[in-house]
């Protein structure tokens, strides 16, 4: 019997575009045979479905319903493809947990905790093999002194929004006279910045998923980029990165890789799938990690679908074992 879906995307912040396309990918890969999907478009107004035919329909938000030509359309779980807030902050999944329905992404309190760079590097830096880089957390309203910044850390260092994605209001500082600016940006952004010791290296990003009931960590993508650093440019314009999947790592560095990438996931205790960004020191060396993504992009171009393609699975299975894996 096939399962109603409901696809969720659009969302609050400067992602929602990149959310926009996911949806589209996911939309277009998603088996027919298996699945009723139906778009519900999210916005700082409304919740609404669009059919081809009709004029926009509001989500019924008491139980997440829509009703269209009289006829009542009820959900057997949600596919949540919203970057940013409120869909990977955990705020969705508080509401979806509440009124019962099961989604695709980790749960609220992973969700929320995650999305905090700075509070998940604190439980992630104990993981064997793995390194954080050393930094420094302050808050919009509170006291924080730039001197004691610079005295704490070395340049150059990374300024960044502790809350987002997509590399919105990063700066990398070189010197001093640039910081209260880099902070300017971020605090433009969020009421939370981490600065971060910049660790020069290869960057690297690799997808984890839970299928058919065991971890899988997908090949690793190399990002390779002309710019300071992988920015929102770098990520969405064709031709300003350099992506190479499965990375060219040697076969110890990739076993260390997904051994590490496996303890991430659990010790998070992440849910469908997620991309983990990490810097790799030297000749193969240290393991440093950036972030999590609890729900990265799904776009054409996005290293998820590239990486499934590199393991020999079809987008379309993927997406499948997916749903089965979180919806049930």
């Amino acid at each position: 019997m096939k399962k109603t879906i409901a696809l969720l995307t659009g969302g609050t912040t400067g992602e929602w575009v990149i959310s926009i396309k996911s949806a589209a990918t996911i939309a277009h890969n998603l088996d027919t045979d298996k699945f009723d999907v139906y778009k519900i478009m999210l916005t700082d107004l409304t919740w609404y479905h669009e059919p081809v035919d009709s004029m926009k329909i509001e989500v019924d938000r008491n139980d997440f319903s829509v009703t269209i030509k009289g006829r009542k359309i009820t959900f057997d779980g949600v596919f949540i493809a919203i970057h940013g807030s409120p869909g990977e902050d955990g705020k969705l999944q508080g509401y979806f947990d509440m009124i019962g329905l099961p989604y695709t992404t980790c749960d609220a309190l992973t969700s929320a905790v995650t999305m905090n760079k700075g509070y998940t590097k604190s439980i992630v830096q104990d993981i064997p093999n793995l390194f954080v880089a050393k930094s420094m957390q302050i808050f919009k309203n509170g006291k924080y002194s730039l001197a004691e910044i610079k005295d704490t850390l070395q340049f150059p260092y990374f300024v960044k929004p502790n809350n987002g994605g997509s590399s919105i209001g990063m700066s990398k500082v070189k010197n001093p006279y640039d910081l209260q600016s880099a902070l300017d940006k971020a605090f433009k952004e969020d009421k939370q910045i981490l600065i971060e010791e910049f660790i020069e290296g290869r960057e690297f990003t690799v997808g984890v998923v839970k299928l058919d009931g065991k971890v899988t960590v997908l090949p690793a993508t190399e990002v390779e980029t002309a710019k300071e650093f992988f920015d929102f440019e770098a990520k969405y314009t064709p031709g300003v990165a350099t992506e190479t999947t499965p990375a060219p790592i040697r076969p110890e560095t990739k076993k260390r890789v997904e051994e590490i990438a496996t303890a991430i996931y659990m010790k998070l205790n992440c849910r469908g799938v997620v991309r983990i960004d990490f810097i790799l020191t030297g000749d193969e060396e240290d393991f440093y990690f950036i972030e999590i993504n609890t729900i990265p992009g799904q776009t054409a171009t996005s290293f998820i679908p590239q990486q499934v393609a590199a393991s020999g699975m079809k987008l379309n299975d993927f997406y499948t074992k997916l749903v089965k894996e979180t919806i049930g």
